[in-house]
């Protein structure tokens, strides 16, 4: 019995789907490895809280200003440092989701994407 695969399904169409998941893959490391490498800023606190976060989600740096600390008022401190940690980690998260999403959605592929990534 003959298996009759649709017409454009046999093995010339599916090496050519591997050739592009393969780059798709290698874009992929290479997108991934460029974003860990970044570096971004993010403020808080009208400014008072300045954090620097790599790719990776490493804190790099912060800055507080002197004004906002006050012995008295720890909590507020702790408010917005931790309002900055969490805007510094959705930043990265956001950047990476939408680069990534260049490269596995529709216009990423040129031929509708590959189902199931992302």
């Amino acid at each position: 019995m003959k298996v009759r695969l649709p017409k454009g399904e046999g093995p010339q169409n599916m090496q050519s789907m591997l050739k592009q998941a393969q780059k798709m893959q290698e874009d992929m490391a290479a997108l991934q490895e460029e974003l860990e490498n970044r570096t971004y800023e993010v403020s808080a606190g009208g400014g008072a809280v300045v954090l620097k976060m790599s790719g990776k989600r490493e804190l790099l740096e912060m800055t507080i200003s002197p004004e906002i600390v006050d012995p008295d008022d720890v909590e507020t401190l702790q408010d917005i440092l931790t309002a900055a940690v969490n805007q510094a980690i959705k930043k990265v998260d956001d950047t990476a989701g939408e680069e990534m999403a260049k490269l596995t959605g529709p216009a990423g592929m040129g031929m509708g994407g590959l189902p199931g990534l992302f």
